[in-house]
């Protein structure tokens, strides 16, 4: 097998220019398929991570009413379902749930300090997992603690962008912020951690996401009647341990929640409320399928390239056949056997294949890279992806030697010598 090896390298190196050629189509088909291929996972990952941030895995969990969100301001608040902790314990108790909040929630608030007005942001009542559910971390001063809630505290904690608009050029902390006519003492300022926030691209996404946009401000959840004179719902965040089970983990905690409002139905709930999940990840697939659709058939197209490079092998292998007539008679009559024969030019024949999809994977990975590079996402290189590119390279090489190698092992070793 080796002498086979060494004899194949042999002859690629006699005809350089002969055996580059004859490589070029499987080059351009590899580095093509390979470059497409990383490029579809780049741009699935950045899908995703543009949709639910690189490493949240939350699920919000909205009420409806009939088909829409819930809105007590303009609907009937007596019919907004309570939910309890015993609640929230059954949620945290399902597989694969890392964190749950409950949390009251109102963009229609009025939030000053002084003159300076945070108008269009929101208002949150949350529970003590909010802020690590949603990957909020403590920027200046500090969090909510158990008395804050227990002996109803009027503090509060604003997030990074509300501290710019109301606080321009000054500490926050200590300071006094007014939500809809009470006063309340900023005791912190809290930021989100990146791998959080929403990558916005286009103005849609920008109104979107407007409130996060202009700021934040959180009370306790128990204070939340203090400043808020009607029955708000809580909606709730659900954090998956994993980004493959945010579906699962969204759909298990809105049947908990629909169970919960099913028990008080008799005491005058509505029987159109339920609660919802946002299927993100259903977004995420969605997306991800319409790219790999038009990706695959640019897969298929650089597949006929693979053909063509193919048949160039075949073709030049049928010439090397006929140039070495001589030498195939010369073995013969010294006693090789026909597999032998058979075995050296497929030898040949996979590796000029072989070698072309090296250089075909190093080419497209490149290109990859830079093409992503240029859009603005990095490329994902798989290994099984590079094996399978090099597998099939030979396969083609051998698939495509076989007719040109079964001719030399059959000639007849006196035919051969007399070949000029």
């Amino acid at each position: 097998m080796l002498e086979n090896i060494r004899l194949a390298f042999q002859g690629i190196w006699s005809h350089m220019m002969r055996s580059f050629l004859t490589m070029l189509g499987i080059i351009i088909g590899i580095a093509s398929i390979i470059a497409i291929v990383s490029t579809i996972k780049g741009t699935s990952e950045q899908i995703k991570e543009d949709l639910i941030g690189a490493g949240s895995n939350t699920v919000n969990v909205y009420l409806y009413d009939g088909d829409n969100r819930y809105d007590a301001e303009y609907g009937n608040s007596s019919k907004a379902p309570v939910l309890t902790d015993d609640v929230k314990e059954e949620i945290m108790d399902l597989d694969h749930v890392e964190n749950a909040t409950f949390y009251y929630n109102s963009t229609s608030a009025s939030i000053y300090n002084n003159n300076n007005s945070l108008q269009g942001g929101s208002v949150y009542g949350i529970d003590v997992n909010y802020l690590n559910t949603c990957g909020y971390v403590i920027q200046s001063g500090r969090g909510f603690v158990n008395d804050d809630y227990k002996k109803y505290n009027k503090v509060a904690l604003i997030d990074d962008n509300a501290a710019e608009n109301l606080f321009p050029s000054e500490n926050p902390v200590g300071k006094t912020v007014e939500i809809n006519q009470e006063p309340y003492t900023i005791v912190g300022v809290v930021r989100q951690d990146e791998n959080y926030q929403p990558t916005i691209n286009s103005i849609d996404e920008y109104y979107n996401y407007y409130q996060a946009i202009v700021g934040s401000v959180m009370i306790p959840d128990t204070c939340w009647p203090i400043s808020f004179r009607f029955d708000v719902p809580q909606n709730v965040i659900v954090k998956a341990d994993s980004t493959d089970t945010m579906s699962t983990v969204g759909s298990s905690a809105a049947d908990t929640l629909n169970a919960s409002i099913s028990s008080m139905s008799s005491s005058g709930s509505s029987s159109t409320m339920k609660y919802k999940a946002e299927d993100v990840m259903e977004q995420v697939r969605n997306m991800q399928k319409l790219s790999e659709s038009t990706n695959n058939q640019l897969i298929w197209i650089a597949s006929i390239s693979l053909l063509v490079g193919g048949i160039g092998v075949m073709n030049i292998m049928l010439v090397s056949v006929t140039e070495r007539t001589r030498e195939i008679g010369i073995r013969k009559s010294l006693g090789a056997r026909t597999g032998s024969i058979l075995l050296q030019f497929l030898s040949e024949s996979a590796i000029i294949t072989l070698l072309g999809g090296l250089i075909g994977i190093l080419i497209g990975v490149a290109g990859a890279f830079g093409i992503c590079s240029l859009i603005g996402f990095t490329a994902k290189v798989s290994v099984g992806t590079v094996l399978g590119a090099s597998m099939f390279s030979s396969a083609v090489g051998i698939f495509f030697g076989i007719y040109p190698a079964k001719k030399a092992a059959k000639l007849s070793p006196i035919e051969a010598l007399r070949h000029e």
